[in-house]
């Protein structure tokens, strides 16, 4: 067996860019976001612009992580091009890049640290910790991780979260934050305005929706499933927290697709270097990153992951309320 080191030095094969592929899949899914989301404005019956604009937030997803790719500097640099689409799709989705880059930077670097798992995740706290709060402090933290927030990470995770309290913490080196309230703002006002509340409706309202929930759901369970391991800085590796606090969604080809391959999230941590579209690929490789934790889009899953709150060190497993 290579030891997670090797494996680590093996991967960097794979983080060579195939230029055409980089450019196929951004203009391609671009197209077709831009369809689906025209067909929200057709005057054509509800019963098609409903499947349209649930699939225009799924693309929506795809794009989203086609752009993270672009920020860890992993596709299409040096484009001119590419520049100016990515930022511009960071405004429309209300994550642009000083934002991002700070907070999810930071998150790779510390991940699975449970004093640091708070920036540019969802926050974990330990049982003692988290005993110890106010009860103010312990209903903000449950707040934070309750299933309707995430089911609203439109509002809560990018509008509020990522653009103003982002300007409530420093309003200069976030002006991009401005910017991305100013273009959605600008786009909902001309689509109610030259198309009316339903075109605004499947057009933005929907498709945001979506995108959101699954965005932010994508957030949590890549490190809030009950296999995770959280620990202290002493005992944390790099390498370690990539495969044993990082999840590997199991799902069918066309989920793999709306998540651009971003569910391979324990190869993604060992090497965030990788293009989306060659991690199945590495997973392929390689033996020792074939027995990933797993978790799926099942209901049972899904409701097994939120329902867990903190870290109980004794048990070395996150817990639930109840078991507190």
């Amino acid at each position: 067996m290579k030891s997670t080191q090797n494996i680590l030095a093996l991967t960097r094969e794979f983080t060579r860019e195939i230029r055409f592929k980089s450019w196929a899949t951004t203009l391609s899914t671009l197209f077709i976001l831009l369809i689906s989301l025209s067909l929200c404005l057709l005057n054509i019956h509800w019963f098609y612009k409903v499947p349209a604009s649930v699939f225009s937030g799924l693309v929506i997803v795809r794009m989203f992580v086609i752009y993270h790719d672009y920020l860890h500097e992993t596709i299409l640099q040096k484009s001119k091009l590419a520049n100016v689409l990515f930022t511009l799709f960071g405004y429309y989705i209300l994550t642009p890049k000083t934002v991002w880059k700070r907070t999810h930077n930071f998150h790779h670097a510390h991940n699975s640290k449970l004093v640091k798992s708070g920036i540019g995740s969802y926050p974990v706290y330990t049982k003692k910790r988290f005993e110890k709060l106010s009860k103010e402090d312990q209903s903000k933290y449950l707040f934070i991780r309750h299933p309707l927030v995430i089911l609203l990470g439109y509002y809560f995770t990018f509008l509020y979260g990522m653009c103003i309290n982002s300007l409530k913490n420093s309003f200069s080196k976030h002006l991009d934050s401005l910017y991305a309230l100013l273009f959605h703002l600008a786009i909902h006002t001309a689509v109610f305005i030259f198309f009316g509340w339903q075109a605004l409706l499947f057009f933005s309202i929907i498709p945001h929706f979506v995108s959101g929930a699954l965005g932010a759901y994508l957030f949590y369970i890549q490190h809030n499933f009950p296999s995770v391991h959280y620990c202290v800085d002493d005992d944390w590796t790099y390498e370690g927290a990539a495969l044993e606090s990082s999840s590997f969604l199991d799902t069918n080809r066309f989920m793999h697709w709306v998540s651009g391959n971003i569910g391979y999230h324990h190869i993604h941590h060992l090497n965030p270097r990788i293009p989306f579209y060659r991690l199945p690929e590495v997973m392929k490789r390689f033996k020792e990153l074939q027995s990933p934790k797993r978790t799926t889009l099942n209901v049972r899953d899904i409701i097994n992951c939120l329902r867990l709150k903190v870290w109980d060190a004794k048990l070395g497993c996150m817990v639930h309320l109840k078991k507190m």
